[in-house]
């Protein structure tokens, strides 16, 4: 007689894929991002063509007020205008962060990225970080430009225009949090183009960024000084002409992390937010 045995019900474990670390969440998503301009080689050469473009203008045009009363004695034009399209070139930066990040909400990827474990914050630091690298890659095209084609060789050196450069990180960092709230909250491309640009356009135009404050309208003075762009702009000026304000650079870089802070954590809750 021969007794058959059942065979055993195989057991199978369920697998268990954790979730990736932020850290490599945001890589990943940078990544993507930057991968995405690389890819596009017309944007790139546009937005690095840009400051290139506004430095040899500004320098051809306004170059002969370097020799005026109002102008700061032994400064260069090129030296005096080239801290102040940094700092512009910061801002239009972040201006073209919510550009790509509505870009996602339209095509369907932020709400894919809901579906998966995953921080939400991790795509806004991607972007943010993106943004980042892009205006970091300009500043150098225009530094080099600047000083192998228009002669820029200010007193400060390579080491002030690299702290000038830091200066522009803190500002496009900031700003660029502020828009990114704007994008989350309002998902709406339009509406928050135009009141991004309606931010920046008065930010940049009454400000000290191409012709120095003492040679203004007393009125326009009056608003220059008001301008929080304005004594950003000074700081990274004078880093560039070899002195160290440390006062407006602690201003700077404490007021970029409080809008970080604030503004990234309504971003984050704007993403979160269905809809």
């Amino acid at each position: 007689m021969t007794v058959t045995t059942a065979p055993r019900p195989i057991v199978r474990t369920p697998l268990r894929v954790d979730p990736a670390g932020i850290g490599v969440q945001i890589l990943a998503l940078s990544g993507r991002s930057l991968r995405t301009v690389v890819l596009e080689p017309r944007t790139l050469i546009v937005t690095l063509l840009g400051p290139i473009l506004l430095v040899s203008v500004l320098s051809q045009l306004l170059g002969s007020l370097s020799t005026t009363i109002s102008f700061p004695a032994g400064t260069r034009y090129v030296d005096f205008v080239v801290p102040a399209i940094m700092i512009t070139t910061a801002l239009q930066s972040a201006l073209g962060l919510i550009i790509t990040l509505l870009q996602d909400m339209r095509n369907g990827l932020i709400n894919r990225l809901r579906t998966m474990a995953i921080w939400p914050g991790s795509v806004l630091v991607a972007h943010s970080l993106a943004g980042l690298v892009r205006m970091l890659l300009q500043l150098t095209v225009l530094s080099v430009f600047a000083a192998v084609v228009l002669g820029f060789d200010p007193p400060g050196g390579i080491l002030g225009t690299a702290a000038a450069v830091l200066v522009s990180t803190a500002v496009s960092t900031g700003l660029g949090w502020i828009f990114i709230a704007l994008a989350c909250q309002l998902r709406h491309t339009e509406l928050v183009q135009a009141i991004s640009g309606t931010i920046t356009f008065p930010l940049i135009v009454a400000s000290n960024a191409f012709v120095p404050e003492a040679g203004l309208p007393g009125w326009l003075r009056h608003v220059v000084t008001l301008n929080p762009v304005s004594h950003t702009i000074t700081a990274a000026r004078e880093l560039v002409l070899g002195y160290a304000p440390v006062g407006q650079l602690l201003a700077a870089f404490a007021g970029a992390a409080v809008i970080t802070v604030v503004c990234a954590t309504a971003a984050v809750r704007g993403l979160s937010r269905p809809g």
